[in-house]
C-alpha cells in the first residue's frame, strides 16, 4: 500500500495532465491552474523536507568531524542566520535578506561561473586540437565565429561577421535541433516510465 498509492496518484495525474495538454477547453485550463496551485503548496512542504535533510547531513558531518566539517559549520550558521533575518525583517525589496542575496550569493555565483570558465577553456583547448578532419573543421568554425563576434573581425574583413552568423544560424542550429529532439524523446521516455510505474527510483529505498 505504501508504494501502490503513490504509483496510482502518479499514473492518474500524469494521464490527466497529458489529456488536458491536448484538449483546449476551459475545464482543462481550470484543472491545469488548480494543479499549479497544488504544486506550489507541495513544493513548500518539499522545501521544509529539503532544509531538514541538509541540516541533518551537515550536523552528522560536524558530529563525526568527517571530511571538511568546518564548511558544514558555516553552512548551518548561514542557514539559521538567513532564516532568522528573513522571518524577522521580511523579504521586501529593501530588506536585509535582499542585501545578503545581492552582496553574498550573487558574488559567490559569479565566482563559481568564473571558475567554470577556466574549465571550459581547458576543455576547448583539448577538444580543438586538429588531430582529425572533424576536429579541424570544429577548430576553423570556432575561430571564424570568435573573430566574427568581436570588432577586430569586422575590421579584418567586413563579411566575417555574416559568415559567423551563418555558421550559428544554419549548421549550429541544425545540430542544436538534433540535440533538442534527442532530449525531448528522452524526457518523453522517462516520463512514460514514471507514469507507468516502470521507473520507481523516485519512491526511494529498494525498487
Amino acid at each position: 500500500m505504501s508504494r501502490s498509492l503513490p504509483l496510482a496518484i502518479c499514473f492518474i495525474m500524469g494521464l490527466l495532465m497529458v489529456i488536458q495538454f491536448f484538449i483546449p477547453h476551459p475545464l482543462s485550463q481550470s484543472f491545469f491552474d488548480l494543479t499549479l496551485k497544488w504544486i506550489r503548496i507541495i513544493a513548500a512542504f518539499a522545501l521544509i523536507l529539503g532544509v531538514r535533510s541538509v541540516s541533518l547531513r551537515h550536523y552528522e558531518q560536524i558530529k563525526r568531524k568527517k571530511g571538511e566539517w568546518g564548511f558544514s559549520v558555516v553552512t548551518l550558521i548561514t542557514l539559521i542566520a538567513t532564516a532568522i533575518i528573513g522571518l524577522v525583517f521580511g523579504v521586501g525589496a529593501k530588506s536585509y535578506l535582499r542585501l545578503i542575496f545581492s552582496n553574498v550569493l550573487v558574488p559567490l555565483g559569479a565566482t563559481m561561473f568564473s571558475i567554470l570558465a577556466f574549465y571550459m577553456a581547458s576543455a576547448a583547448y583539448r577538444a580543438f586540437r586538429a588531430r582529425t578532419k572533424e576536429a579541424t573543421l570544429l577548430l576553423i568554425a570556432s575561430f571564424i565565429v570568435m573573430l566574427g563576434m568581436v570588432p577586430i573581425g569586422t575590421a579584418l574583413h567586413p563579411k566575417l561577421s555574416d559568415l559567423a552568423e551563418w555558421l550559428l544560424s544554419v549548421p549550429n542550429m541544425a545540430a542544436k535541433r538534433g540535440i533538442m529532439f534527442g532530449v525531448a524523446l528522452g524526457v518523453i521516455a522517462t516520463s512514460l516510465k514514471i507514469i507507468l510505474g516502470i521507473e520507481r527510483g523516485w519512491l526511494g529505498g529498494k525498487r
